[in-house]
Formats: C-alpha cells, sequence, structure tokens
C-alpha cells in the first residue's frame, strides 16, 4: 500500500510546529498543512469523489495548491493540474481526455476556467481567491475543518497519483499517468543526491502545475520536511526579494531564470548568501550562464535532466564536488540510461557516438491516459523513448545535444508546433502553415509561423497573432509571422521545416 500523501504525514508527524509554507509573509506549520489538506479530503469524499475519480487543479503557487494537492492525494483521487496560462478549449480537452469530475481553479483564472469545465460537463467548479459571488463555489466550502489526523485513502504503488499533460511534437497534448511509487521515488532520491535537510527553505518558483516544480521542488521538500518559499510568478525582484525575506538555501530554476537573475543589476536591497546550492533542468544551460552565475552569486548550479513522463529526474549531477559541469550527470539509483541509434542498437561512450536517450526504471510512467498506442510506441524495446539526442562520456555522464527535433522551449516552456499550427489552420483564410522555434536571447526560443495565406491582402500579421491568442495560452502563441507564397514540400506532402528560415 501507499498513496503518496504519506510524505505529508510524516513529515507533520516528525516536524509539527516546522514550517511547511511561506507565502507573502505568511507561514503554515506541517501541523496546519496536514490538518487543512485533511479538511480537503474529507469534504471531496463529502461529495462523492472516490479513489481513482480525477480532480483537475488549477492553481498558481500559492498555498491552496498544496492544501488541495495533497487533500486530493488522501482522498485517493487523481490529480489533474493544469497549466495556469490554457484558455477555455484547452481545458475543456483536458478535463475531458482525464474525465475529471471537478475542478479547482484560482480567481483571476476563472472566466476560461468556467467555460472550460462548462463545455466538459463538469458539475463543479471550485474557485480560490476573491471571485464574484454564484460564478463558481468559493474553495473555503472544502476546507472545513475536520477532526483528524484523516486516514490516508487505500492506495496501491502502482495506482496513479497524477495525470500531467505533455505532448509529442505531434497531435494533441497527451496525459501522463504517474504513479504513487513513482512520484514517491522521485521525491526521495533526488533529495537525498544533495542532501535536502528539514531546515532547508525551498525557493519555489517554478510552475507547480508542471511536474518539474510539483515534484523536484514540493513534493521533495514535503518528503524531507523542508519549507517552500512560494513566489507565484517568476520576476528577478520577486525570486530576490523572496531569497532574502525566507532566507532560501534551495532554488530550483530553469535556464532563463538563471540568465534573468544574472542580467539583474546588483542591488544592495536582496542578500542571497542563505542560497547553498542550485538546481537547473528542463533544459541544458548555457555554459557561460552557469560560470557567471557561479561566480556572481558564489553558489553551485547542479543540472539534472528529465521530463513529465519519468516524473521529472532520470538523471543527475548529485553535489558541488561529485559532478561534471556542462553535462546533466548521471542516471539516479534504480534508473538506466542508454543511447541507440536509429536501429535500436545501444552506442558505446564516445562524445561522437550520439543517438536516442532510452531510459528504463522506476521512474518511468505507468502510461499515456486513455492511449495504449501511444503508450506502446514510447515504449518500444522495453525502454522509453525521449526523442532526446545525447551522448555518455567514459564515465557515465550523460550530455544533451538537441531536443527533439520540433520541439520549442520558449522560457523552460514546451512548445509543441502541431498544437500551434491547428490553431492556425482554424483561420479562415489560412491555406497552410508551419511552425518553428528560432533563436531568442531571452527566452531560449521564440515561436516562430510561416503563412501561406488565401490571398496577400486576406490578412496580416497582427491579424494572425489575435487569432492564435484567442485559442492558445500565452507562451504558445507565435510572435513572428512571416507569410509566403508556399512552403518546402517532400514528396508525402509534408512541410520541409529544415528548409525554413
Amino acid at each position: 500500500m501507499l498513496n503518496l500523501a504519506v510524505i505529508l504525514r510524516e513529515s507533520a508527524t516528525a516536524h509539527p510546529d516546522a514550517p511547511a509554507i511561506m507565502h507573502d509573509g505568511t507561514t503554515i506549520t506541517y501541523a496546519e498543512l496536514d490538518a487543512r489538506s485533511d479538511a480537503v479530503a474529507a469534504a471531496l469524499a463529502a461529495r462523492g469523489i472516490r479513489p481513482g475519480d480525477r480532480v483537475g487543479l488549477q492553481l498558481p503557487n500559492v498555498p491552496q495548491f498544496p492544501i488541495a494537492y495533497y487533500g486530493i492525494l488522501k482522498a485517493g483521487a487523481v490529480v489533474v493540474p493544469l497549466n495556469v496560462l490554457l484558455r477555455a478549449p484547452e481545458i475543456a480537452y483536458q478535463l475531458t481526455d482525464s474525465g475529471a469530475r471537478l475542478l479547482i481553479t484560482w480567481a483571476s483564472l476563472l472566466e476560461d476556467a468556467a467555460k472550460g469545465a462548462a463545455e466538459a460537463g463538469l458539475g463543479d467548479c471550485y474557485v480560490a481567491g476573491p471571485a464574484p459571488h454564484g460564478v463558481a463555489r468559493p474553495f473555503t466550502e472544502l476546507t472545513t475543518p475536520v477532526s483528524g489526523p484523516l486516514p490516508l485513502a487505500d492506495r496501491e504503488a502502482d495506482d496513479v497519483a497524477a495525470i500531467v499533460y505533455t505532448s509529442g511534437t505531434t497531435g494533441l497534448p497527451k496525459g501522463a499517468e504517474l504513479t504513487n511509487l513513482q512520484l514517491y521515488m522521485n521525491a526521495d532520491i533526488p533529495g537525498r543526491l544533495f542532501d535536502l535537510r528539514s531546515e532547508d527553505v525551498v525557493l519555489t518558483v517554478l510552475p507547480l502545475f508542471h511536474v518539474f516544480g510539483m515534484n523536484s521542488a514540493m513534493n521533495v521538500g514535503i518528503r524531507f520536511g523542508a519549507a517552500l518559499s512560494l513566489v507565484p510568478r517568476f520576476t528577478p525582484d520577486a525570486v530576490l526579494d523572496a531569497i532574502t525575506r525566507d532566507r532560501a538555501t534551495i532554488f530550483d530554476g530553469v535556464p532563463t531564470m538563471f540568465g534573468a537573475l544574472l542580467a539583474h543589476p546588483p542591488d544592495d536591497r536582496y542578500d542571497t548568501s542563505s542560497l547553498r546550492v542550485c538546481v537547473s533542468g528542463g533544459d541544458a544551460i548555457p555554459a557561460h550562464v552557469l560560470d557567471a552565475f557561479e561566480q556572481r552569486f558564489g553558489v553551485p548550479i547542479l543540472e539534472g535532466y528529465g521530463m513529465t513522463e519519468t516524473a521529472a529526474t532520470i538523471t543527475f549531477n548529485p553535489s558541488p564536488d561529485d559532478r561534471r559541469v556542462y553535462s546533466v550527470g548521471r542516471p539516479v539509483w534504480g534508473v538506466e540510461v542508454q543511447i541507440w541509434d536509429d536501429d535500436g542498437h545501444r552506442l558505446p561512450p564516445g562524445r561522437d557516438r550520439i543517438g536516442e536517450i532510452v531510459t528504463r526504471g522506476y521512474h518511468t510512467m505507468h502510461g499515456y491516459h486513455g492511449n495504449p498506442q501511444a503508450t506502446v510506441e514510447a515504449f518500444q524495446g522495453g525502454w522509453f523513448h525521449t526523442g532526446d539526442l545525447g551522448f555518455i562520456d567514459p564515465d557515465g555522464y550523460l550530455f544533451i545535444v538537441d531536443r527533439e527535433k520540433e520541439l520549442i522551449i520558449r522560457g523552460g516552456y514546451n512548445v509543441y508546433p502541431r498544437e500551434v499550427e491547428e490553431a492556425l489552420h482554424q483561420h479562415p483564410d489560412v491555406i497552410l502553415a508551419a511552425v518553428v522555434g528560432v533563436p531568442d536571447e531571452r527566452l531560449g526560443q521564440e515561436v516562430k509561423a510561416f503563412v501561406v495565406p488565401r490571398t496577400a491582402s486576406a490578412v496580416t500579421s497582427a491579424g494572425i497573432i489575435a487569432h492564435c491568442r484567442e485559442r492558445l495560452a500565452a507562451y504558445k502563441y507565435p510572435r513572428i509571422v512571416e507569410f509566403r507564397d508556399s512552403l518546402p514540400l517532400s514528396g508525402a506532402g509534408k512541410v520541409l521545416k529544415k528548409s525554413l528560415t
């Protein structure tokens, strides 16, 4: 038996008065977090939510997220975290595809969330934060105190605990089914690697709806009884202020965050001397950013590698004394990694032996929800195929060479060209469209659309961008539009994106 919420219950038992959540100058102790999530679990059960039912959770990094998250788990239900930037059609799709019975959202997201929930046929939509009366039920209805501690619902280790939506470079987003054991081990092993301690404060600005923030920051921190310093939205000043105020010791981020902090002018108002280690993931960090950040802030950045389907961690540099700079580290305990060529043969170590990264172990997902064909394709040969390219050096350290050929990583967020292209093709004056990533100094990559219009005067760049903004999250829609008379096609009729510049 294993219910992932046990990580909270154990820490609350061991350190009831220790801070669990820090947010905007307020603190919630472990005992309080345990009790408040108990209340959510009891309220969900009273509303008919049973073990295995799915519950949508669309919140920024605010205390209500961990309260609801662990409450859903305690009830035995499955968490379906939704990106706060999604628009109504995207919300409806993920709620419908996952089979969610209820949605918990945030006040500022309510317009799109309510539309998406209604389209998905959800009977209940709860909103946290100040919201217009009568539009949705207040989250406070789920937080009436109960006598506790509440027994955790019985769950098996291989039962699904969360469905987190990701995607390949084609098709609609797929729901990766992450199990109790997978999430527990991915909280336990990485935390041990960099010696996370109960006295640590984890600066938590990575979105909690994303697997990196959800597991590598929140679950890891809760597993070891550390405090989470929640920052709802990344800006250099917000992060530096939280580090200074809460004396953060751990900072998990993506490369663009470290670059932005590095570009921020020195300011005597901020004191970052409490930091002892930073963790970078989501993309390979540029060498010059890593070197300059470590020199300026006097704290090491440990790189790791993972993805949604592996509940974050595949490889990691375990410590400042045991790392390979510019590498994403070695496989963590219980995880195997190999490099395969196009014919499925294992490649030996060496910088010139570049191939697809494949992995297997306790860390891989149960499968894609409701999509057995995609699951079979992802696990060909008994190994999970990442779609990423890299090599392993003679000492076993993994180096990422490139992401999956068409995937765009904009500011740490994955943007899947096919999804953007589908939105473009909904425009009545677009005949053909293709989307690629182009280099961007600030974000790493920017989204660019190549469009063939019906007539040269039919549309404008501003019109195309506005059309996409109505249908896609803010990080997905193209900022650059180039009109063409035609696009290069292969013999099979596919757009040759390599020819687009």
